[in-house]
Protein backbone atom coordinates (compact mmCIF):
# COMPACT_ATOMS: atom_id res chain seq x y z
CA UNK A 1 0.00 0.00 0.00
CA UNK A 2 1.38 3.26 -0.74
CA UNK A 3 0.59 5.15 2.19
CA UNK A 4 2.49 2.31 4.35
CA UNK A 5 5.36 4.45 5.46
CA UNK A 6 2.51 7.94 6.15
CA UNK A 7 0.53 5.24 8.24
CA UNK A 8 3.50 4.16 10.68
CA UNK A 9 4.81 7.61 11.14
CA UNK A 10 1.66 8.98 12.01
CA UNK A 11 0.80 6.03 14.36
CA UNK A 12 3.85 6.94 16.16
CA UNK A 13 2.92 10.35 16.83
CA UNK A 14 -0.33 9.76 17.68
CA UNK A 15 1.13 6.89 20.06
CA UNK A 16 3.36 9.65 22.30
CA UNK A 17 -0.01 11.75 22.97
CA UNK A 18 -2.13 8.74 23.86
CA UNK A 19 0.61 8.14 26.58
CA UNK A 20 0.16 11.37 28.22
CA UNK A 21 -3.75 12.23 30.19
CA UNK A 22 -3.95 15.86 29.75
CA UNK A 23 -2.23 17.85 26.39
CA UNK A 24 -0.27 20.89 26.58
CA UNK A 25 -0.03 23.46 23.39
CA UNK A 26 3.51 22.20 23.76
CA UNK A 27 2.58 18.62 23.18
CA UNK A 28 0.09 19.25 20.18
CA UNK A 29 3.11 21.25 18.26
CA UNK A 30 5.31 18.56 18.98
CA UNK A 31 3.24 16.17 17.49
CA UNK A 32 1.95 18.55 14.56
CA UNK A 33 6.08 18.76 13.32
CA UNK A 34 6.27 14.58 13.46
CA UNK A 35 2.86 14.80 11.35
CA UNK A 36 4.85 17.71 8.98
CA UNK A 37 7.88 15.34 8.68
CA UNK A 38 6.22 12.41 7.86
CA UNK A 39 3.90 14.02 5.08
CA UNK A 40 6.72 15.98 3.71
CA UNK A 41 8.90 12.29 3.83
CA UNK A 42 5.80 11.01 1.76
CA UNK A 43 6.08 13.35 -1.00
CA UNK A 44 3.07 15.97 -0.38
CA UNK A 45 3.36 19.41 -1.76
CA UNK A 46 5.44 21.74 0.56
CA UNK A 47 2.68 24.49 0.52
CA UNK A 48 -0.06 22.08 1.03
CA UNK A 49 1.39 20.52 3.90
CA UNK A 50 2.11 23.87 5.78
CA UNK A 51 -1.73 24.87 5.36
CA UNK A 52 -2.82 21.39 6.84
CA UNK A 53 -0.76 21.69 9.69
CA UNK A 54 -1.73 25.00 10.15
CA UNK A 55 -5.17 24.07 10.00
CA UNK A 56 -4.92 21.20 12.69
CA UNK A 57 -3.10 23.18 14.54
CA UNK A 58 -5.26 26.01 15.21
CA UNK A 59 -8.30 23.38 15.76
CA UNK A 60 -6.49 21.09 18.45
CA UNK A 61 -5.18 23.32 20.99
CA UNK A 62 -8.42 24.80 21.13
CA UNK A 63 -10.00 24.34 24.62
CA UNK A 64 -12.33 22.07 23.92
CA UNK A 65 -9.57 19.51 22.82
CA UNK A 66 -6.92 20.24 25.84
CA UNK A 67 -9.46 20.13 28.03
CA UNK A 68 -11.10 16.87 26.61
CA UNK A 69 -11.33 13.39 28.53
CA UNK A 70 -8.91 11.94 25.95
CA UNK A 71 -7.33 14.59 24.11
CA UNK A 72 -5.17 12.39 21.98
CA UNK A 73 -8.65 10.84 20.39
CA UNK A 74 -10.29 14.09 19.79
CA UNK A 75 -6.62 15.06 17.80
CA UNK A 76 -6.85 12.06 15.63
CA UNK A 77 -10.37 12.85 14.98
CA UNK A 78 -9.34 16.27 13.80
CA UNK A 79 -6.48 15.02 11.37
CA UNK A 80 -9.00 12.35 10.09
CA UNK A 81 -11.23 15.21 9.09
CA UNK A 82 -8.58 17.05 7.37
CA UNK A 83 -6.71 14.45 5.20
CA UNK A 84 -10.41 13.35 3.83
CA UNK A 85 -10.97 17.38 3.16
CA UNK A 86 -7.49 17.34 1.76
CA UNK A 87 -8.27 14.27 -0.59
CA UNK A 88 -11.81 16.21 -1.52
CA UNK A 89 -14.56 15.58 1.48
CA UNK A 90 -16.49 13.11 -0.78
CA UNK A 91 -16.24 10.38 -3.69
CA UNK A 92 -16.57 12.17 -7.32
CA UNK A 93 -18.52 10.00 -9.37
CA UNK A 94 -17.96 10.18 -13.26
CA UNK A 95 -20.69 12.13 -15.12
CA UNK A 96 -22.86 10.49 -17.33
CA UNK A 97 -24.64 12.72 -20.01
CA UNK A 98 -28.51 12.78 -20.32
CA UNK A 99 -27.94 12.14 -24.20
CA UNK A 100 -26.17 9.35 -24.85
CA UNK A 101 -23.38 8.68 -26.01
CA UNK A 102 -21.67 9.84 -22.51
CA UNK A 103 -17.97 10.47 -24.04
CA UNK A 104 -14.77 10.56 -21.41
CA UNK A 105 -11.81 11.13 -22.82
CA UNK A 106 -8.71 9.78 -21.17
CA UNK A 107 -5.26 11.98 -21.54
CA UNK A 108 -1.78 11.28 -19.48
CA UNK A 109 1.64 10.76 -19.82
CA UNK A 110 3.28 7.71 -21.46
CA UNK A 111 3.80 4.99 -19.16
CA UNK A 112 1.11 6.10 -16.59
CA UNK A 113 -0.78 3.19 -17.75
CA UNK A 114 -3.57 5.05 -19.73
CA UNK A 115 -4.26 1.64 -22.22
CA UNK A 116 -4.82 -0.22 -19.50
CA UNK A 117 -6.97 1.99 -16.95
CA UNK A 118 -9.45 2.68 -20.19
CA UNK A 119 -10.40 -0.65 -20.46
CA UNK A 120 -10.57 -1.03 -16.60
CA UNK A 121 -12.60 2.03 -16.12
CA UNK A 122 -14.80 0.75 -19.16
CA UNK A 123 -14.99 -2.80 -17.28
CA UNK A 124 -15.76 -0.81 -14.27
CA UNK A 125 -19.13 1.20 -15.52
CA UNK A 126 -20.00 -2.55 -17.81
CA UNK A 127 -20.12 -4.30 -14.32
CA UNK A 128 -21.14 -1.82 -12.10
CA UNK A 129 -23.08 0.35 -13.74
CA UNK A 130 -24.77 -1.93 -16.32
CA UNK A 131 -23.45 0.53 -18.99
CA UNK A 132 -22.59 -0.55 -23.29
CA UNK A 133 -18.77 0.63 -23.36
CA UNK A 134 -16.96 1.21 -26.21
CA UNK A 135 -12.71 1.85 -26.43
CA UNK A 136 -11.61 4.49 -29.16
CA UNK A 137 -7.90 3.89 -30.10
CA UNK A 138 -6.63 7.37 -30.34
CA UNK A 139 -3.07 6.89 -29.99
CA UNK A 140 -1.52 6.51 -33.34
CA UNK A 141 2.13 6.93 -32.29
CA UNK A 142 3.19 4.66 -29.64
CA UNK A 143 3.88 1.00 -31.56
CA UNK A 144 1.22 -1.76 -30.88
CA UNK A 145 -1.13 0.92 -28.66
CA UNK A 146 -3.98 -0.07 -31.35
CA UNK A 147 -2.93 -4.13 -30.25
CA UNK A 148 -2.82 -3.59 -26.89
CA UNK A 149 -6.13 -1.81 -26.69
CA UNK A 150 -7.76 -4.73 -29.10
CA UNK A 151 -6.30 -7.21 -26.38
CA UNK A 152 -7.66 -5.96 -23.15
CA UNK A 153 -10.86 -5.11 -24.81
CA UNK A 154 -11.39 -8.74 -25.90
CA UNK A 155 -10.79 -9.59 -22.26
CA UNK A 156 -12.89 -7.81 -20.97
CA UNK A 157 -15.61 -8.61 -23.87
CA UNK A 158 -15.84 -5.32 -24.90
CA UNK A 159 -16.14 -3.45 -28.51
CA UNK A 160 -12.43 -1.39 -30.14
CA UNK A 161 -13.18 1.19 -32.50
CA UNK A 162 -9.84 1.96 -34.58
CA UNK A 163 -8.66 3.29 -37.69
CA UNK A 164 -5.41 2.77 -37.89
CA UNK A 165 -2.68 5.63 -37.74
CA UNK A 166 -4.63 8.54 -39.09
CA UNK A 167 -5.59 11.46 -38.00
CA UNK A 168 -6.95 10.94 -34.14
CA UNK A 169 -9.40 13.72 -34.74
CA UNK A 170 -11.13 11.78 -37.24
CA UNK A 171 -11.02 9.05 -35.33
CA UNK A 172 -12.66 10.64 -32.70
CA UNK A 173 -15.47 12.21 -34.33
CA UNK A 174 -16.32 9.02 -36.40
CA UNK A 175 -16.16 6.45 -32.70
CA UNK A 176 -19.14 8.74 -31.52
CA UNK A 177 -21.05 8.18 -34.97
CA UNK A 178 -20.43 4.53 -34.71
CA UNK A 179 -21.79 4.30 -30.96
CA UNK A 180 -24.92 6.18 -31.84
CA UNK A 181 -25.51 3.70 -34.74
CA UNK A 182 -24.21 0.30 -32.26
CA UNK A 183 -26.00 1.61 -29.11
CA UNK A 184 -22.98 2.19 -27.17
CA UNK A 185 -23.80 4.98 -24.60
CA UNK A 186 -20.88 5.30 -23.20
CA UNK A 187 -17.06 6.14 -25.28
CA UNK A 188 -13.65 5.87 -24.08
CA UNK A 189 -10.91 7.56 -25.50
CA UNK A 190 -7.61 6.59 -25.66
CA UNK A 191 -5.28 9.29 -26.03
CA UNK A 192 -1.45 9.83 -27.21
CA UNK A 193 0.72 10.32 -24.44
CA UNK A 194 4.62 11.22 -24.27
CA UNK A 195 7.09 11.04 -22.11
CA UNK A 196 7.06 14.84 -21.03
CA UNK A 197 4.10 17.63 -21.34
CA UNK A 198 4.85 19.66 -24.97
CA UNK A 199 2.67 21.78 -26.80
CA UNK A 200 2.27 19.62 -29.85
CA UNK A 201 0.85 17.09 -27.68
CA UNK A 202 -1.46 19.51 -26.55
CA UNK A 203 -2.64 21.08 -29.39
CA UNK A 204 -3.66 17.44 -30.16
CA UNK A 205 -5.63 16.85 -27.18
CA UNK A 206 -7.15 20.25 -27.77
CA UNK A 207 -8.43 19.51 -30.93
CA UNK A 208 -10.26 15.96 -30.23
CA UNK A 209 -11.83 18.26 -27.28
CA UNK A 210 -12.93 20.79 -29.81
CA UNK A 211 -14.10 18.12 -32.18
CA UNK A 212 -16.08 15.46 -30.05
CA UNK A 213 -16.70 18.10 -26.86
CA UNK A 214 -16.10 15.11 -24.10
CA UNK A 215 -18.51 15.24 -20.94
CA UNK A 216 -15.25 13.80 -18.77
CA UNK A 217 -11.72 14.38 -19.35
CA UNK A 218 -9.83 12.26 -17.38
CA UNK A 219 -6.47 12.79 -16.26
CA UNK A 220 -4.23 9.69 -15.47
CA UNK A 221 -1.24 9.52 -13.32
CA UNK A 222 1.57 7.25 -11.74
CA UNK A 223 0.99 7.67 -8.22
CA UNK A 224 4.70 5.87 -8.15
CA UNK A 225 6.21 9.20 -9.61
CA UNK A 226 5.18 11.63 -6.47
CA UNK A 227 5.16 15.31 -6.51
CA UNK A 228 6.24 15.34 -10.82
CA UNK A 229 2.45 13.22 -10.79
CA UNK A 230 0.73 17.09 -9.29
CA UNK A 231 3.23 18.73 -11.69
CA UNK A 232 1.90 16.85 -14.40
CA UNK A 233 -1.64 17.78 -13.18
CA UNK A 234 -1.47 21.24 -12.84
CA UNK A 235 0.09 21.36 -16.64
CA UNK A 236 -2.63 19.38 -17.78
CA UNK A 237 -5.16 21.06 -16.34
CA UNK A 238 -3.97 24.37 -17.19
CA UNK A 239 -4.11 23.50 -21.03
CA UNK A 240 -7.35 21.23 -21.07
CA UNK A 241 -9.25 21.83 -17.83
CA UNK A 242 -9.51 18.16 -16.67
CA UNK A 243 -12.55 17.25 -14.86
CA UNK A 244 -11.09 14.57 -12.49
CA UNK A 245 -7.65 11.95 -11.92
CA UNK A 246 -7.38 8.25 -11.95
CA UNK A 247 -4.00 7.53 -9.66
CA UNK A 248 -2.80 4.23 -10.54
CA UNK A 249 -0.71 1.87 -8.98
CA UNK A 250 -1.25 3.11 -5.63
CA UNK A 251 -0.73 -0.52 -4.42
CA UNK A 252 2.67 -0.12 -5.14
CA UNK A 253 5.46 0.98 -2.94
CA UNK A 254 4.97 5.21 -3.85
CA UNK A 255 4.99 7.45 -0.80
CA UNK A 256 1.32 8.50 -1.71
CA UNK A 257 2.06 11.94 -1.84
CA UNK A 258 0.00 12.47 -5.31
CA UNK A 259 -2.97 11.36 -3.35
CA UNK A 260 -3.21 13.71 -0.85
CA UNK A 261 -1.61 16.87 -3.05
CA UNK A 262 -3.75 16.82 -6.64
CA UNK A 263 -6.98 18.03 -5.05
CA UNK A 264 -5.55 21.45 -3.49
CA UNK A 265 -3.34 21.97 -6.44
CA UNK A 266 -5.59 21.59 -8.66
CA UNK A 267 -8.88 21.92 -7.65
CA UNK A 268 -9.72 18.59 -9.24
CA UNK A 269 -10.82 15.59 -7.43
CA UNK A 270 -9.56 12.09 -7.77
CA UNK A 271 -12.41 10.13 -9.10
CA UNK A 272 -10.89 6.16 -9.20
CA UNK A 273 -7.73 4.90 -7.87
CA UNK A 274 -5.83 1.05 -9.59
CA UNK A 275 -4.77 -0.94 -7.13
CA UNK A 276 -3.32 -3.66 -9.21
CA UNK A 277 -2.04 -4.91 -12.57
CA UNK A 278 -5.61 -7.12 -13.26
CA UNK A 279 -8.02 -5.78 -15.32
CA UNK A 280 -10.91 -5.45 -12.36
CA UNK A 281 -8.08 -3.19 -10.09
CA UNK A 282 -10.05 -0.25 -10.02
CA UNK A 283 -11.87 1.76 -7.35
CA UNK A 284 -13.89 4.48 -6.63
CA UNK A 285 -11.96 6.68 -4.59
CA UNK A 286 -13.36 7.93 -1.32
CA UNK A 287 -11.22 9.79 0.76
CA UNK A 288 -13.09 9.29 4.26
CA UNK A 289 -12.35 5.53 3.97
CA UNK A 290 -8.73 6.75 2.40
CA UNK A 291 -7.96 8.68 5.44
CA UNK A 292 -9.16 6.20 7.85
CA UNK A 293 -6.81 3.67 5.91
CA UNK A 294 -4.02 6.39 6.35
CA UNK A 295 -4.36 6.53 10.17
CA UNK A 296 -4.59 2.41 10.43
CA UNK A 297 -8.56 2.90 11.30
CA UNK A 298 -9.18 0.11 8.45
CA UNK A 299 -11.56 0.48 5.48
CA UNK A 300 -14.52 -1.96 6.27
CA UNK A 301 -17.03 -0.72 3.96
CA UNK A 302 -14.73 -1.14 1.09
CA UNK A 303 -13.95 -4.73 2.45
CA UNK A 304 -17.47 -5.34 2.13
CA UNK A 305 -18.16 -3.94 -1.11
CA UNK A 306 -15.05 -5.90 -2.29
CA UNK A 307 -16.38 -9.40 -0.83
CA UNK A 308 -20.13 -8.42 -2.63
CA UNK A 309 -18.26 -8.11 -5.92
CA UNK A 310 -16.21 -11.24 -5.27
CA UNK A 311 -19.01 -13.67 -4.07
CA UNK A 312 -21.46 -15.11 -6.62
CA UNK A 313 -24.88 -14.15 -4.82
CA UNK A 314 -26.29 -16.85 -6.49
CA UNK A 315 -23.86 -19.66 -4.88
CA UNK A 316 -24.12 -18.00 -1.86
CA UNK A 317 -27.85 -18.01 -1.09
CA UNK A 318 -27.39 -21.75 -2.26
CA UNK A 319 -24.56 -22.76 0.25
CA UNK A 320 -26.40 -21.05 2.90
CA UNK A 321 -29.36 -23.04 2.85
CA UNK A 322 -26.78 -26.21 2.48
CA UNK A 323 -25.19 -25.16 5.46
CA UNK A 324 -28.26 -24.74 7.59
CA UNK A 325 -28.99 -28.52 5.79
CA UNK A 326 -25.73 -29.59 7.42
CA UNK A 327 -24.67 -30.80 3.16
CA UNK A 328 -21.58 -28.77 2.82
CA UNK A 329 -19.94 -30.40 0.34
CA UNK A 330 -16.36 -30.76 -1.51
CA UNK A 331 -17.31 -28.64 -4.49
CA UNK A 332 -18.56 -26.23 -2.05
CA UNK A 333 -15.41 -26.13 -0.38
CA UNK A 334 -13.39 -25.45 -3.33
CA UNK A 335 -15.66 -22.94 -4.80
CA UNK A 336 -15.12 -21.05 -1.20
CA UNK A 337 -11.72 -21.01 -1.27
CA UNK A 338 -11.44 -19.91 -5.45
CA UNK A 339 -13.90 -16.85 -4.94
CA UNK A 340 -12.01 -16.04 -1.94
CA UNK A 341 -8.70 -16.25 -4.07
CA UNK A 342 -10.52 -13.21 -6.20
CA UNK A 343 -10.51 -10.59 -3.21
CA UNK A 344 -6.45 -10.18 -3.85
CA UNK A 345 -3.88 -10.60 -1.58
CA UNK A 346 -4.23 -10.75 2.35
CA UNK A 347 -2.02 -7.79 2.99
CA UNK A 348 -4.63 -6.12 0.29
CA UNK A 349 -7.25 -6.81 2.88
CA UNK A 350 -5.28 -6.67 5.96
CA UNK A 351 -5.35 -3.01 5.27
CA UNK A 352 -8.79 -2.75 5.23
CA UNK A 353 -8.67 -4.20 8.59
CA UNK A 354 -8.60 -2.01 11.57
CA UNK A 355 -5.66 -2.15 13.68
CA UNK A 356 -4.20 -4.54 11.67
CA UNK A 357 -1.19 -3.30 9.65
CA UNK A 358 -0.40 -4.54 5.83
CA UNK A 359 3.19 -4.73 6.34
CA UNK A 360 1.92 -7.36 9.23
CA UNK A 361 1.14 -9.77 6.06
CA UNK A 362 3.30 -8.35 3.19
CA UNK A 363 3.55 -11.04 0.60
CA UNK A 364 1.04 -13.48 2.05
CA UNK A 365 -1.31 -14.77 -0.53
CA UNK A 366 -3.22 -17.91 -0.90
CA UNK A 367 -0.92 -20.50 -2.39
CA UNK A 368 -1.50 -20.97 -5.96
CA UNK A 369 -0.28 -23.80 -6.01
CA UNK A 370 -1.94 -25.18 -3.21
CA UNK A 371 -4.84 -24.16 -4.72
CA UNK A 372 -4.17 -25.90 -8.35
CA UNK A 373 -3.52 -28.92 -6.53
CA UNK A 374 -6.65 -29.06 -4.53
CA UNK A 375 -8.81 -28.30 -7.16
CA UNK A 376 -7.14 -31.09 -9.48
CA UNK A 377 -7.64 -33.60 -6.25
CA UNK A 378 -11.52 -32.41 -6.21
CA UNK A 379 -11.88 -32.41 -10.08
CA UNK A 380 -10.33 -36.03 -10.31
CA UNK A 381 -13.34 -37.00 -8.40
CA UNK A 382 -16.65 -38.41 -9.17
CA UNK A 383 -19.85 -36.05 -8.61
CA UNK A 384 -20.93 -38.64 -6.21
CA UNK A 385 -17.72 -38.89 -4.63
CA UNK A 386 -17.68 -35.16 -4.33
CA UNK A 387 -21.31 -35.50 -2.86
CA UNK A 388 -20.30 -38.08 -0.43
CA UNK A 389 -16.78 -38.05 0.62
CA UNK A 390 -17.53 -40.72 3.34
CA UNK A 391 -17.31 -43.19 0.43
CA UNK A 392 -13.73 -42.86 -0.62
CA UNK A 393 -11.98 -46.03 0.78
CA UNK A 394 -8.37 -46.71 -0.17
CA UNK A 395 -8.77 -47.76 -3.88
CA UNK A 396 -10.65 -44.83 -4.56
CA UNK A 397 -8.25 -42.63 -2.93
CA UNK A 398 -5.18 -44.29 -5.08
CA UNK A 399 -7.42 -43.66 -8.46
CA UNK A 400 -8.05 -39.86 -7.65
CA UNK A 401 -4.26 -39.57 -6.43
CA UNK A 402 -3.33 -40.82 -9.81
CA UNK A 403 -6.16 -39.28 -11.98
CA UNK A 404 -5.04 -35.66 -10.02
CA UNK A 405 -0.91 -36.05 -10.34
CA UNK A 406 -1.17 -36.17 -6.53
CA UNK A 407 -0.48 -38.69 -3.78
CA UNK A 408 -2.64 -40.73 -1.36
CA UNK A 409 -0.98 -38.14 1.22
CA UNK A 410 -2.58 -35.22 -0.33
CA UNK A 411 -5.74 -36.53 -0.70
CA UNK A 412 -5.63 -37.40 3.04
CA UNK A 413 -4.84 -34.07 4.32
CA UNK A 414 -7.00 -32.31 1.67
CA UNK A 415 -10.04 -34.41 3.22
CA UNK A 416 -9.03 -34.10 6.95
CA UNK A 417 -8.74 -30.37 6.18
CA UNK A 418 -12.41 -30.67 4.96
CA UNK A 419 -13.71 -32.96 7.62
CA UNK A 420 -12.72 -30.18 10.37
CA UNK A 421 -13.90 -27.31 8.08
CA UNK A 422 -17.29 -29.62 8.14
CA UNK A 423 -17.24 -29.66 11.79
CA UNK A 424 -16.67 -26.14 12.58
CA UNK A 425 -19.82 -24.94 10.16
CA UNK A 426 -21.90 -27.15 11.67
CA UNK A 427 -21.69 -24.87 14.96
CA UNK A 428 -21.84 -22.03 12.97
CA UNK A 429 -24.73 -23.04 10.90
CA UNK A 430 -28.51 -22.93 11.68
CA UNK A 431 -29.76 -21.37 15.16
CA UNK A 432 -27.47 -23.03 16.95
CA UNK A 433 -25.45 -19.47 17.33
CA UNK A 434 -26.14 -16.88 20.16
CA UNK A 435 -29.05 -14.79 18.97
CA UNK A 436 -26.95 -11.56 19.13
CA UNK A 437 -23.92 -13.04 16.97
CA UNK A 438 -27.06 -14.27 14.18
CA UNK A 439 -28.04 -10.66 14.27
CA UNK A 440 -24.57 -9.48 13.62
CA UNK A 441 -23.78 -12.20 11.01
CA UNK A 442 -26.69 -11.23 9.06
CA UNK A 443 -30.94 -12.76 9.23
CA UNK A 444 -31.84 -15.54 6.66
CA UNK A 445 -31.27 -13.68 3.33
CA UNK A 446 -29.36 -11.08 4.71
CA UNK A 447 -25.47 -9.85 3.51
CA UNK A 448 -23.19 -10.33 5.95
CA UNK A 449 -19.39 -9.30 5.57
CA UNK A 450 -18.78 -12.24 3.37
CA UNK A 451 -21.82 -13.42 0.87
CA UNK A 452 -21.46 -17.79 1.33
CA UNK A 453 -21.55 -18.63 4.78
CA UNK A 454 -24.83 -18.80 7.21
CA UNK A 455 -26.19 -15.53 7.16
CA UNK A 456 -23.37 -14.10 4.92
CA UNK A 457 -19.73 -15.26 6.40
CA UNK A 458 -17.17 -16.49 3.97
CA UNK A 459 -15.03 -19.32 5.18
CA UNK A 460 -11.82 -18.28 7.32
CA UNK A 461 -8.77 -19.46 4.98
Amino acid sequence: MAFEGLSEKLSAAFKKLRGKGRLSEADVKEAMREIRLALLEADVSYKVVKQFIAQVTEKAVGADVLEALSPAQMIIKIVNQELTELMGGTSAKLTISPKPPTIVMMVGLQGAGKTTNVAKLAGFMKKQNGKRPLLVACDVYRPAAIKQLEVVGEQLDIPVFQMGQINPVDIAKASVEHALKHGNDIVFLDTAGRLHVDEELMDELRAIKAAVNPTEILLVVDAMIGQDAVNAAKAFDDALDISGVVLTKLDGDARGGAALSIKSVTGKPIKFVGMGEKLDQIEVFHPDRMASRILGMGDMLSLIEKAEQSFDQKKALELQEKLRKNKFTLTDFYEQMAQLKNMGSLSDIAGMIPGVKASDLEGATMDEKLLQRMEAIILSMTPYERENPSVLNSSRKKRIAAGSGTQVVDVNRLLKQFEMLQTMTKQFSGNKLPRNLRKMMGKKGGKGMFPGMGGGMGLPF
